[in-house]
């Protein structure tokens, strides 16, 4: 059996969760079906994104000519560093997620 010990405090969404009850509830099996199913779009979605990236890359790291702007270089990078600073908190918030999901 597990438990998900998720405390609303620890994600700063604690006044999204004021009066919802604390008491222990086992989770339905259809219940459990669509958080899967959502967690299954979450991986999908990702896999597409890693295919984007990984043609990016091939596309930068390719001996084809590439030409922009500075404008046009500040903006992809700004880009990418938006890109990688959320996938760093997806990252430490699947990591938090993975942590509270115990096994009892």
């Amino acid at each position: 059996m597990y438990e998900i010990i998720a405390d609303p405090k620890d994600y700063q969404i604690d006044q999204l969760i004021n009066g919802t009850d604390n008491a222990n509830i086992e989770m339905s099996r259809e219940e459990r079906q669509k958080w899967a199913q959502e967690v299954s779009n979450f991986s999908d979605r990702l896999n597409v994104f890693s295919r984007k990236a990984a043609n990016i890359a091939a596309l930068l790291s390719g001996k084809e000519k590439i030409s922009a702007t500075a404008r046009s270089l500040k903006t992809f990078k700004i880009q990418l560093f938006k890109i990688n600073d959320a996938m760093h908190q997806a990252q430490d918030l699947a990591d938090r997620l993975e942590a509270d999901l115990i096994k009892k």
